[in-house]
């Protein structure tokens, strides 16, 4: 099932419409032709709707809003929904502003998602309007824990049944869900969290995996987690002593770069609940 996935990845090279965050543009456009697809930004109004158009899949990331890309997250979004493409929500620090908070709302009612990802936090804002996160990152207190389990699953495939979108929580443990199942991923590294943009580039990938595998977007979700979560495996496993986060970025890219689905699937540690 993972080998498939980052294999039609490559085989497609799909061309995946960015608006995303200009503090993380760069290592998104990298991790996207890192995985074998191909990345475009845009993000004025007067062109997404042609570029998206011409696209396979739409990444919509609000971690540097402004009044200028507002709209043209939304005119993306609809276009993306008119012509059936995939499409996916990082809501970053949703829950630390009232535009950040308005803006999600207004994506959320004018744009069907493929997938949201984001932290517990970001997730647990969208579903409830109540949140802990500190800014961009999550809250200790938030975080899905092996005693919780069971409760975040739940909580996952509801948010799930109730957005008609994969729900993608990233963290330690990771969740990938829909209204029925729930694939609980155990890659990664605590280090990853010490570079800037993880979660973007994440976001990124997964644009690129179902954009690929537009069939089965649960696993092709999951698998591009496990992908940038064994990457930071292997990219830590690389390092050396004087290297530090700036380098850890790279070989991470680097990782994602030299994956193929055996390896995928033999470094995934996941379960399906």
């Amino acid at each position: 099932m993972l080998k498939s996935t980052i294999e039609n990845v490559r085989e497609i090279s799909p061309l995946i419409h960015n608006i995303t965050n200009y503090v993380t543009v760069n290592d998104v456009a990298n991790i996207i032709l890192a995985c074998g697809a191909s990345p475009i930004m845009a993000d004025d109004s007067e062109e997404v709707e042609d570029i998206t158009s011409v696209c396979t899949a739409l990444n919509i990331n609000i971690g540097t809003l402004n009044r200028n890309t507002i709209p043209s997250m939304i005119l993306a979004g609809k276009k993306a929904n008119e012509l059936n493409h995939p499409t996916v929500l990082d809501p970053v620090g949703v829950g630390a502003s009232a535009l950040r908070n308005k803006t999600a709302k207004e994506l959320l009612e004018n744009v069907k998602f493929s997938v949201i990802r984001g932290n517990v936090s970001e997730i647990k804002f969208l579903a409830t309007g109540i949140g802990a996160g500190k800014g961009v990152d999550a809250a200790v207190g938030d975080a899905v824990t092996e005693e919780n389990l069971d409760s975040m699953v739940e909580f996952a495939k509801s948010f799930s049944k109730e957005t008609g979108s994969i729900i993608a929580i990233t963290g330690a443990i990771d969740l990938v869900a829909d209204a029925e199942r729930c694939f609980v991923i155990r890659n990664g590294r605590a280090e990853m969290g010490k570079i800037t943009g993880t979660g973007c580039q994440l976001s990124g990938l997964i644009a690129s995996f179902i954009a690929a595998n537009q069939d089965n977007m649960l696993e092709a979700t999951a698998a591009a987690v496990i992908d940038m979560g064994l990457s930071g495996e292997i990219g830590w496993s690389n390092m050396e002593k004087t290297d530090g986060n700036s380098t850890y970025r790279n070989r991470i890219i680097d990782a994602i770069y030299n994956m193929d689905g055996n390896k995928l699937e033999e470094g995934a540690k996941f379960e399906i609940k």
